[in-house]
């Protein structure tokens, strides 16, 4: 495909305007909830191809959460497009302010492998639902379901409002070297720094969704086997391949056998005995990860699991006790079924420990104590956090969803996704009955104590 040829023909539609007005993006929204709801089965089928998801955790986690989203723009999308009137202040009287929502332009949307829907089509909508048009570049590493998004876009918009271009990493880098208005991107830190040097020649805004070590907390208070269940269910989604799960735990000592007992015993409710033989484990998306994973728990002490089928990609559920802090388990983001399991005694130690590293994309705690709660948020940072669950922060469309300093910039989902494509812009509308000549040179006499009394 010719990119410079089809951002052409984006800037030429995008400059007609008509799909700037409401109505026009009210219709472009339907036509891909019809596009989404009349390919579910064959996004189902390719997730599982690419991924061994299953029917229930591709809708649950991916093309249900796209068709949410979809709704909600549609729904609350004239407020949002509605221009806001300010007060403007006593020296600039009479006069009025307006913010108007202003799209963007021409809008880069580069989409990762791990949840491959909802990564591109939840940007991809915000996008429309702002006015631009987009450019969408799935993973190469999930083909079946990058074939299957070409196939959505063509039937909802015409290329030159939002098309799908498909490519490995030469494609990724000829479209960074593209001049787009805006660029979202998920996926890896050093990935990110690679799309924000390429931005930064253009000047370009960007978004980075991306990741980190997201710390697991339970306390002495927690309700252990609760806890249990929904730490190993946000950990084994997508058998961990995902940017928002529990890369490790801190658990107050006492709470830890007990802890790690129900969770054993989630895994086995979950998956059976014998997981590496359950049809619904997801794989590991290439050998080269796989490899990597198996490469992280050399050496390691591992309380439940460890097995693996090389050529079937998959890993079983894994369970690490108390791992070296400086061990590559500890300081690189996992991305697999592995969850390292670290004691502490007070939890002034657990705060200590998550502070003393990158700030990451969630963090999770697990506490009966409402002050202990409060302690927690108050003294750490993150991009979202999660009390007593995990992951399911991402499917409230109300919340922001986004990271901070490694783990990324900017927020969308809901409101967040319109304004992550949108500019603000603000006018001033001037009166011409009262020009105060205070304003005009020469600034003489009692020209200052009168502008002291209007700017204050």
């Amino acid at each position: 495909m010719d990119i410079g040829r089809l951002l052409a023909r984006q800037r030429a539609f995008y400059a007609g305007g008509s799909a700037q007005r409401l109505p026009a993006r009210l219709a472009a929204l339907r036509r891909l909830e019809q596009a989404v709801r009349l390919r579910e089965g064959g996004l189902l089928d390719a997730l599982k191809a690419d991924l061994n998801k299953s029917r229930m955790e591709g809708y649950m986690t991916e093309v249900g959460l796209v068709l949410e989203e979809l709704r909600l723009l549609q729904r609350q999308l004239p407020r949002w497009m509605a221009p806001r009137t300010v007060p403007a202040p006593l020296a600039q009287l009479p006069a009025i302010g307006r913010i108007y929502p202003k799209p963007y332009g021409q809008v880069l949307v580069l989409s990762p492998w791990n949840y491959p829907v909802q990564l591109s089509l939840i940007p991809l909508a915000g996008a429309i639902a702002a006015g631009n048009t987009v450019i969408l570049k799935p993973s190469e590493q999930a083909p079946a379901t990058a074939a299957v998004l070409a196939a959505v876009l063509r039937d909802a918009f015409p290329p030159e409002q939002a098309a799908v271009v498909q490519g490995g990493r030469e494609t990724g880098e000829e479209l960074l070297r593209q001049r787009f208005d805006k660029i979202f991107f998920t996926g890896g830190p050093a990935a990110g720094r690679a799309v924000m040097a390429a931005a930064a020649k253009h000047l370009i805004p960007v978004t980075l969704e991306l990741g980190g070590k997201s710390p697991c907390i339970v306390d002495e208070t927690a309700d252990i086997p609760l806890a249990a269940r929904r730490i190993i269910f946000g950990k084994l989604l997508n058998s961990g391949q995902t940017c928002v799960a529990p890369d490790y735990v801190l658990v107050q000592e006492d709470k830890k056998e007990a802890l790690t007992r129900e969770m054993i015993r989630a895994i086995g409710v979950s998956f059976g005995p014998r997981p590496l033989q359950n049809p619904d484990l997801p794989r590991i998306v290439n050998r080269r990860r796989l490899d990597r994973l198996l490469q992280l728990l050399q050496g390691q002490t591992v309380l439940y699991g460890g097995g693996y089928r090389e050529g079937a990609l998959l890993l079983e559920p894994t369970l690490v006790d108390s791992p070296d802090p400086s061990s590559p388990l500890m300081t690189e983001e996992i991305f697999g079924p592995i969850l390292p399991i670290l004691p502490y005694r007070e939890l002034r130690e657990a705060v200590a420990f998550v502070n003393s590293r990158e700030k990451p994309l969630a963090l999770y705690l697990f506490s009966r104590d409402r002050a202990r709660q409060r302690t927690v948020l108050g003294a750490t940072a993150s991009g979202g956090a999660c009390i007593n669950d995990t992951v399911v922060q991402l499917s409230a469309p109300a919340l922001p969803f986004g990271g901070v300093g490694e783990s990324g910039m900017g927020a969308y989902h809901g409101k967040a996704s319109f304004d992550a494509f949108t500019h603000y812009r603000s006018v001033l509308y001037r009166g011409l009955g009262l020009d105060l000549p205070v304003r005009y040179p020469p600034y003489t006499g009692k020209k200052l104590a009168l502008i002291r009394k209007l700017i204050k």
